[in-house]
């Protein structure tokens, strides 16, 4: 099934050949028409965990496939309209699109991260990433590739210009997220790897992560999972079969 974006809602992975990720002047048309319900909803949250913190990022209105190209427009957002509208059934109004880098070791696994209790996804086992901000707009333009370099640094100390990659860019789509992502093969064993990103996050001011995880196959249950890992898994394992 395929809905007014272009794109299928069933998380196909689809190699993409460049995309355009803007950001206009002004507020998110949700931050305007839903500001009460917002609100309400990050009073319940902020309770839930004192530690969340309302800031800015990019939140996206329109979301358009043409061709092998995607095209995007988001607004500066506040997170509290993010956490309102992810709650939403049908999460109309609204997209999400982020960056996941994809690291890999030498030693065939995947690298992830277990979010630390304090996050908003606590618990959750996904790529070091986070949404584009403020701070990843140029010239009105979000810079995916510089995002997933500054929340791979930040989360686990890697960094990515000491990967090697191909280049190649996939998104997968479902649940009005869009998720970009890229393949970094690390000339390192798992065992390192990990051991590097534990002792980093152990010693960071803000622990984002409580530890890192290598993964080794497809298996949906092997730890719990953020929805926008699974197709992403059996994209990469069943690719190397």
């Amino acid at each position: 099934m395929i809905d007014e974006t272009g794109l299928r809602v069933d998380g196909t992975v689809m190699p993409i050949q460049s995309y355009h990720l803007a950001v206009l002047p002004g507020f998110h048309p949700l931050e305007e028409t839903m500001s009460d319900a917002i609100a309400e909803n990050w009073a319940v949250e902020h309770a839930a965990n004192p530690r969340l913190f309302n800031g800015r990022m990019i939140l996206q209105n329109r979301i358009r496939l043409n061709g092998a190209a995607i095209e995007a427009e988001g607004y500066l957002s506040s997170f509290s309209t993010f956490l309102w509208w992810r709650k939403q059934q049908d999460r109309s109004g609204a997209c999400h699109l982020f960056g996941y880098p994809v690291i890999a070791s030498s030693d065939g696994a995947l690298i992830a991260v277990e979010m630390a209790p304090h996050t908003a996804n606590a618990g959750q086992v996904y790529f070091a990433a986070g949404s584009l901000d403020a701070s990843d707009v140029v010239d009105g333009v979000c810079d995916l590739a510089g995002n997933m370099r500054r929340e791979v640094l930040e989360e686990t100390g890697l960094d990515l210009n000491e990967a090697a990659t191909d280049g190649l860019i996939y998104a997968s789509y479902r649940s009005r997220r869009l998720t970009f992502f890229q393949i970094f093969q690390f000339d390192a064993v798992a065992e390192d790897l990990i051991s590097a990103i534990n002792l980093f996050a152990d010693d960071a001011e803000d622990q984002e992560i409580s530890a890192a995880v290598a993964i080794r196959d497809g298996d949906h249950k092997a730890h719990r999972y953020n929805v926008a890992m699974l197709p992403i898994l059996d994209w990469y394992f069943a690719s190397r079969r």
